[in-house]
């Protein structure tokens, strides 16, 4: 048992400090050397690091009786398991020594910000690697040109290569610019009226040749004149997105199918493929920027791997999500929900199942 027990912490710390104390927007706590609470902010999270009122964690204990002996500061980044998963928070801690034997523990939450961190990193690598593959084989398509200036039909097929690296980057480029904007949020663009039967032709128009060349058939179906608010181009560009994969992942000779309906007042948009399917263990993953279940057949389909990065934020950004089910062999399903009315509550519309 402490020694301060019996006494109260506005005994020991003056008022002032506990007034300022209280302003901060930072998790803290008063402990004593033993690590038992005596004193909280009032809104404190709960980031594991105490249990019933007292610190548990042993290489914490060991840093507030440090602070308390040695009257230094000591400030530290550390991991802390999360309850019931297998996550971890990342915190920063300054403890600094008070009066009467106490400890000042301040704590803040760096996890989003270090996971922000790794995702800027993975980025920054990722596009380089992806910059990399098509401007070299443009370096070397253009020396082979060089190379076999006098055999015309060389030339002609170095030409189309290069072409292609050229239609691969161009993509790239493009789907990078239009998930910045997704990202930033694009000054001026107001929402408008869509026809969600136009939205869905025009997306199997845009990819009806791909399919052709696959002998896949596109059929449409559900529930029709449904409208929502939104971006037109911006949820044309995810639907397109979604139909391109379903054709690049699905085998020749089968269907791809879009459905529409309403639930809720939620505008569903449903993509259908008998493809090869996505194991269960990816699932999670997919909609991260650059992220491939199977990165070699993903660059021999020329996906530029932003597709599905970019339905997600579409989705979000008009207050939605996107959903998968999938199962190896049999074919995935994406739907998008979309809210009918933006920035109000939605209506009790259902649909008859």
């Amino acid at each position: 048992m402490s020694s301060l027990d019996n006494f109260p912490v506005s005994a020991l710390i003056s008022s002032d400090a506990l007034n300022i104390l209280s302003t901060l927007s930072q998790t803290w706590y008063v402990v004593d050397v033993l690590g038992q609470v005596r004193e909280s902010a009032p809104s404190a999270v709960d980031y594991g690091i105490v249990v019933l009122g007292q610190v548990e964690d042993r290489n914490l204990l060991d840093l507030i009786d440090q602070a308390a002996v040695t009257g230094n500061r000591i400030e530290r980044e550390t991991s802390i398991p999360r309850t019931r998963t297998h996550a971890e928070h990342t915190l920063y801690l300054r403890i600094a020594p008070l009066r009467n034997g106490l400890v000042l523990l301040m704590v803040e939450d760096l996890t989003e910000e270090r996971r922000l961190d790794a995702v800027r990193r993975d980025f920054v690598a990722n596009i380089s690697h992806e910059l990399k593959t098509p401007v070299g084989a443009l370096s070397l398509l253009a020396e082979a040109i060089e190379t076999a200036v006098d055999d015309p039909e060389m030339v002609q097929h170095f030409a189309h290569r290069i072409r292609r690296e050229a239609e691969r980057l161009s993509e790239l480029v493009i789907d990078l610019i239009d998930l910045s904007s997704l990202q930033t949020g694009t000054p001026g663009v107001s929402f408008e009226d869509i026809d969600v039967d136009s939205i869905v032709t025009e997306a199997c128009d845009d990819v009806q040749m791909l399919a052709k060349s696959k002998r896949i058939e596109i059929v449409v179906g559900g529930t029709g004149n449904l409208h929502l608010e939104g971006r037109r181009e911006q949820v044309l560009s995810a639907l397109r997105n979604l139909l391109t994969n379903a054709i690049h992942y699905s085998h020749e000779s089968t269907r791809v199918a879009v459905g529409t309906r309403l639930v809720d007042g939620v505008v569903e948009i449903s993509v259908v493929d008998q493809g090869i399917g996505i194991p269960a263990a990816e699932l999670e993953r997919i909609f991260e920027r650059f992220y491939r279940v199977d990165p070699a057949r993903s660059r021999d389909t020329g996906g530029t791997g932003l597709g599905l990065s970019i339905v997600k934020h579409v989705c979000v950004s008009h207050g939605g999500e996107c959903t998968v089910w999938s199962k190896v062999g049999h074919g995935t399903t994406f739907t998008m929900r979309l809210p009918k009315t933006l920035n109000q509550p939605l209506t009790a519309e259902k649909e008859n199942a």
